[in-house]
């Protein structure tokens, strides 16, 4: 795909939302960080629901630390491996107040090292908590990037680092939302509306679905 080719692609994204952000809802970046563990393998509307009942009972790293483990087990059993979720929740708050003062960091290093946080959370937090322009690929943006031949790769670190090669600095804050919703609500897994996607003729996809 040339340059031009994907510049009109992030133009038309843009164009369409301008202001792009996550669905998970959140007031703090430490709030992002336990919906964004929770959200793997779950949706965020799931999550959103276990959070709201969470949130204002237990929003900061010795809150939930009261809790407990069985305590916040209560708030989010409804939410895929909430046992393993939890646990490393708890570690992770209980690194946060050891290492952190009770916040969360600012580097991806640091971030890396809490429990239940790869490459793909902490990108997300230092993309949608502090306006770094990186991009965290999920499933999504994974079968957007090889599907539209915008960023190909073999692994999720391949088109991440693709993505970041080939985006342009104007659109690289916002690169990840933009993808992402396009591959949850247009670009879909089984059957992708290309009907009614706005770069259908700018994608490089052979098997576009007919209208």
């Amino acid at each position: 795909m040339n340059p031009a080719k994907r510049q009109e692609i992030y133009r038309r994204l843009r164009a369409a939302n301008p202001e792009p952000t996550t669905e998970l809802r959140y007031h703090s970046p430490f709030e992002l960080l336990v919906a964004v563990i929770l959200s793997a393998q779950a949706t965020d509307v799931g999550v959103n629901k276990a959070t709201a009942r969470l949130y204002p009972v237990a929003n900061t790293p010795q809150a939930i630390l009261d809790l407990g483990e069985a305590g916040l087990k209560q708030y989010i059993k409804t939410i895929g491996l909430f046992n393993s979720k939890a646990a490393n929740i708890i570690k992770t708050c209980r690194m946060l107040l050891e290492l952190h003062k009770g916040e969360v960091p600012r580097t991806r290093e640091a971030l890396e090292q809490l429990p239940g946080v790869g490459r793909k959370t902490a990108n997300v937090i230092l993309n949608t908590a502090f306006g770094e322009p990186t991009i965290a690929v999920d499933t999504h943006i994974f079968r957007v990037s090889n599907r539209t031949g915008l960023a190909p790769g073999k692994t999720p670190l391949e088109v991440e680092k693709r993505l970041l090669k080939f985006t342009a600095d104007e659109f690289k804050q916002d690169a990840h939302h933009w993808l992402i919703l396009h591959g949850r609500y247009v670009c879909k897994a089984r059957k992708p509306d290309c009907p009614n996607c706005s770069i259908r003729e700018l994608c490089e996809f052979r098997q576009k679905t007919p209208a």
